[in-house]
């Protein structure tokens, strides 16, 4: 889950991460520390944010040539 969200922030910011899935955790006062606390305790908020992973175009690091 780490490092799923840290992928997504750094792709995104968290301004537009948190505009993008209305979550609070990721728009006032934002750390990857406190968004994972907050996503392990809430069921629902942890399956939107796994599926905007999964489903949200064509992100940098599904191509053959993104290095982790």
């Amino acid at each position: 889950m780490e490092r799923l969200l840290t992928r997504l922030v750094d792709f995104y910011g968290w301004e537009k991460l948190g505009k993008k899935l209305d979550m609070d955790c990721f728009l006032f006062d934002p750390s990857i520390k406190s968004s994972l606390k907050f996503l392990r305790k809430t069921p629902w908020a942890r399956a939107k944010v796994e599926n905007f992973y999964l489903n949200y175009g064509n992100p940098p690091w599904r191509s053959e040539d993104y290095k982790d």
